[in-house]
């Protein structure tokens, strides 16, 4: 049992990302997005490597995320009375 606590904590120190390591994921989904919506954009006038040809990655990309996220079942709860409610949802 004396074994298992430190091995479980070695395992969660190592499972924790470096900024470098956090720096390398945000590359990775940012080469994602020019192979995913560049081509799109260059179709739509825009020339590559250009400040409007970025911003029309980014604006794809965040409407693929609104369509996806908005789409997910959500849970609203409400507490309080005579009209003082928090209402939360998830």
């Amino acid at each position: 049992m004396r074994t298992v606590l430190p091995l479980v904590l070695a395992a969660l120190l190592a499972s924790c990302a470096t900024p470098a390591e956090r720096a390398a994921q945000v590359e990775r989904e940012v080469e994602q997005m020019i192979t995913v919506y560049g081509p799109a954009c260059e179709k739509l006038g825009y020339k590559a490597d250009t400040d409007q040809w970025r911003d029309c990655i980014l604006r794809l990309n965040a409407q693929e995320r609104y369509d996806r996220y908005s789409r997910m079942p959500t849970s609203t709860s409400c507490v309080g009375h005579r009209g003082f409610f928090h209402c939360t949802t998830f």
